[in-house]
């Protein structure tokens, strides 16, 4: 059994890495997720990804339910699994797709978790740039909040991508498509300090490889150091609990839709393909009004 699914994993790795332009931390999930079921499988005494029926793939549902996990991630490891039998069933390794009649739970309708100026402001004073990693480290948090990009785009961004006499950022999105972001005069100030001051200082005797953001090793700062950057600067603030990077995505469309910007505005910005994916900062920014509404009026 052993040979056969990690086979075939593999080649669904190598789909998700080369045609689908998937992150390193997304392609992570997905095998995580799929190496999970495979356990399924040897538990249940199925050798061959082709054995799995539409009633094995009920009793897996119902072992997630049991683990207490919350139906969004159920909701992921399904989708996951459907994906990777879409994929076999391409490839012909198997002839069925057990998963394409699995319902996926409802998820609860959660708004994005976002940050308040206030709050922004404590962590942008929680930044030191006297040295190099504090100036790279300022002109990342700067950046990520100026324009709301998403981690992965972040870390392909190059030197060249980089337009400071627009004040502009060619971002490499999802699926291969691209787009021109702006961003304000604090995250210009804080990137040129970091390049003319910071970079070169961190790319040491390295071949310069015209990576924007680099780690103290002057190698290529992945999605996963700058999560662990992000978590140090909470850390050093007053703030309390974890940060994520789109937390700062949520907090750039939500104080741009409360400032009033248009929704088709923010949706080409934040590189959504779809409005509705847009339209939920609407919600939060009409609920962020009624609690402010709340709080201060005095017949509320």
């Amino acid at each position: 059994m052993e040979q056969n699914v990690n086979n075939s994993l593999k080649l669904f790795i190598e789909y998700l890495q080369i045609e689908k332009n998937y992150s390193q931390y997304t392609i992570e999930h997905y095998q995580h997720d799929i190496r999970e079921f495979f356990l399924f499988m040897s538990e249940q005494g199925l050798d061959h990804l082709d054995d799995v029926e539409y009633s094995d793939t009920r009793i897996y549902l119902t072992n997630l339910f049991e683990q207490q996990l919350s139906r969004k991630s159920v909701a992921r490891k399904i989708s996951c699994m459907r994906s990777f039998y879409k994929f076999l069933l391409r490839e012909r390794i198997v002839e069925d797709n057990p998963f394409s009649l699995v319902s996926i739970p409802k998820l609860e309708k959660r708004l994005p978790d976002f940050f308040y100026e206030e709050e922004l402001a404590q962590l942008f004073q929680a930044c030191e740039t006297e040295t190099a990693l504090g100036k790279r480290n300022k002109a990342l948090l700067e950046l990520l909040y100026a324009t709301g990009i998403r981690v992965g785009e972040c870390c392909k961004i190059h030197m060249r991508d980089i337009d400071f006499s627009l004040s502009t950022v060619l971002v490499h999105g999802k699926r291969k498509k691209e787009r021109y972001v702006p961003f304000g005069s604090f995250a210009h100030d804080a990137l040129e300090d970091y390049i003319k001051n910071g970079r070169p200082e961190l790319l040491k005797d390295k071949d310069d490889h015209g990576q924007l953001f680099i780690n103290f090793r002057g190698g290529p700062l992945t999605d996963r150091g700058i999560r662990d950057v992000l978590n140090k600067l909470i850390d050093q603030s007053a703030l309390t609990g974890k940060i994520h990077p789109h937390k700062l995505r949520h907090s750039f469309a939500t104080h741009m839709m409360s400032n009033g910007a248009d929704m088709r505005t923010v949706q080409e910005l934040l590189g959504h393909a779809f409005l509705s994916s847009t339209q939920v900062y609407t919600h939060v920014t009409k609920e962020h009004l009624r609690n402010i509404y709340m709080s201060h009026h005095p017949r509320a």
